[in-house]
């Protein structure tokens, strides 16, 4: 049997390929060091059914857990995702699994783009979100423009208060044009007195994406690295951009979505607990040729419900794309 893309991608980073035997179905490829291999389930949303729905286009989904977080929740898992064109929008889902339609919430959008006193934006987008401990608060993070990304927190994860700017691009070198689609996780980067380690969409006059990162110990000022964290050409495209740390083999890794011209998966470099690495290991995540991602899969979020892991991702084009779920096999 022909190798898939997925394979002949793997293979080209020097990761092992498991052959499929004569007449057999062909078995599944795990991603490098030692992550799942996730196959595409269901759409998480329904667009045709959305009542907030302004450009027909979905991107960057996060998924959180409520349970001993939020009293009296709609849901054991609160979505959040938003359009990305004017005039965008932060809208929350919610749903008692991880394998099922999400119900979208009715008074969407939760954040628009005009909070007043603070800011007007043609938009706001690319939310995540993080259940902050210290605080016992969802810290929301979200861009708008794409120049600055904003924070806001709440109780409830439904009804949030403004706190402040985080990241713009006057924080970086001359010449920076974006930083945006940010994610916060909690990680102890002892040497830089930090709990918490920012990774984010970079781009310059040139017009070619990086990732960039952060570190702070509250998670709300932040102290930016003058240089990418993953650097296009280190792994031959011409954007990189949506990313999510993850922690495994005692090490942290960094996965990402490179743009559809240079692939369309997602990607995966080991950073290392203090992030000094820069260990490229190829195909995290392969995109489907046909539906939903026709090529493109990026964004991702990840879950677990009754000890199965899944991913959530952004399906398909980013001007027309949807939130898809995968699980792990």
């Amino acid at each position: 049997m022909a190798p898939n893309r997925r394979q002949l991608l793997l293979g080209t980073a020097g990761a092992a390929v498991l052959a499929a035997s004569a007449g057999a179905a062909p078995q599944a490829v795990a991603a490098p060091a030692g992550f799942p291999d996730y196959r595409y389930r269901r759409l998480a949303l329904v667009k045709s059914k959305l009542r907030y729905n302004p450009t027909g286009e979905l991107i960057f989904p996060t998924i959180r857990g409520t349970r001993d977080r939020i009293p009296g929740a709609l849901a054991a898992y609160y979505l959040y995702y938003a359009p990305h064109d004017a005039p965008g929008g932060i809208c929350l889902a919610y749903a008692n699994t991880l394998d099922e339609e999400f119900t979208e919430y009715a008074g969407n959008p939760i954040i628009t783009r005009s909070w007043p006193g603070e800011y007007t934006v043609s938009h706001v987008s690319s939310p995540h979100a993080m259940w902050n401990d210290d605080v016992k608060r969802m810290y929301l993070y979200f861009h708008g423009e794409n120049t600055v990304t904003r924070l806001a927190s709440s109780a409830d994860g439904i009804h949030f208060s403004y706190e402040k700017e985080v990241l713009s691009t006057r924080l970086l070198p001359a010449g920076t044009t974006e930083t945006s689609y940010a994610r916060v996780f909690r990680h102890d980067l002892p040497s830089r007195n930090a709990r918490y380690v920012m990774v984010f969409m970079l781009n310059n006059t040139t017009n070619r994406r990086d990732i960039g990162w952060g570190w702070s110990a509250n998670a709300r000022d932040w102290t930016f690295s003058q240089t990418p964290l993953v650097r296009h050409q280190d792994v031959g495209a011409v954007n990189v951009g949506g990313p999510h740390l993850l922690f495994r083999n005692n090490s942290v890794y960094v996965v990402y979505n490179t743009d559809i011209g240079s692939g369309g998966n997602i990607l995966i470099t080991e950073v290392g607990l203090d992030f000094s690495k820069r260990n490229h290991l190829g195909v995290f995540h392969d995109s489907l040729s046909g539906a939903p991602d026709n090529g493109r899969s990026a964004a991702p979020s990840f879950g677990t419900y009754q000890g199965r892991e899944y991913m959530i991702y952004e399906a398909g084009d980013r001007l027309a794309g949807n939130i898809a779920i995968a699980q792990a096999i």
